[in-house]
Order: C-alpha cells, then structure tokens, then sequence
C-alpha cells in the first residue's frame, strides 16, 4: 500500500534553508577566496593604473563565460563564479520554499513564493530580453 508522505515540519524546513543559505555563502567565499589567492599570486606584482579605466573583458559578462574562464582556471573567473554563486543562493533558497510549500499544500504561500521567485529572476535576467 502507498502511504502518504508526512509533511516536513516547520522546524525542519527552517533547518534546510538556513543550512542552504550557510552552504551557498560559504561556496561562495571559499571560490571568491580562491580565485583571490590565484589572482594575487599571478597579478600581485603588477602595477594599477588608475588613470585609465578598463571594464570588464567580454568573456565575463556572461555566465557561460564566466564558467569557461573558470573551468580553465582563471583567477578573474574564479572570482566572478563565486559571486555568481552569492547571488544564486536566495534564489535557491526560494526555489526550496516553493517546493515546502507544495508539499505542505498551502496554495497561498505557493503564489506567493513563486511571484517572488518570478520578481528575482527577471530583475537577474530581464536586462537580457
């Protein structure tokens, strides 16, 4: 026979969303603090100019970019992806509410959560359309 599956209580829902946001934070300092380290063991020589501004190269204005300069481990890359990382970490904490509040058949929250989810990703990717 098919036994329905019991709800997560409250407190555990709460447990696994503060352990993904620590998760995610932490990921994301540990690669930040990488990519930094290689970045200064290759670049901490040089001298800045500061008289001239350059921006971003291209390769990192993208994820897909961002994870290729990465892959091939480059510092600036690194660091990028461990942003990208910080920023993904509510989002996924959201993602994760949705899906406790399916489970826990409460259709407001549902609606609610998910218009959330909807407000950050287009303000993550509504530049893009």
């Amino acid at each position: 026979m098919w036994r329905r599956k019991r709800p997560w209580t409250e407190q555990q829902v709460e447990e696994i969303v503060g352990n993904l946001l620590r998760g995610g934070v932490i990921l994301a300092a540990v690669v930040v603090v990488v990519g930094g380290i290689l970045y200064l063991a290759r670049h901490g020589g040089a001298t800045p100019h500061y008289g001239v501004f350059h921006g971003e190269p291209a390769d990192l204005r993208s994820v897909s970019g961002i994870v290729t300069d990465a892959w091939s481990w480059q510092s600036r890359g690194i660091i990028q992806l461990g942003l990208l990382l910080l920023v993904a970490t509510p989002v996924a904490r959201v993602t994760f509410s949705v899906f406790a509040f399916v489970q826990e058949r409460d259709l407001t929250y549902v609606i609610v959560t998910l218009i959330v989810l909807a407000v950050l990703l287009y303000s993550l990717i509504g530049g893009y359309w």
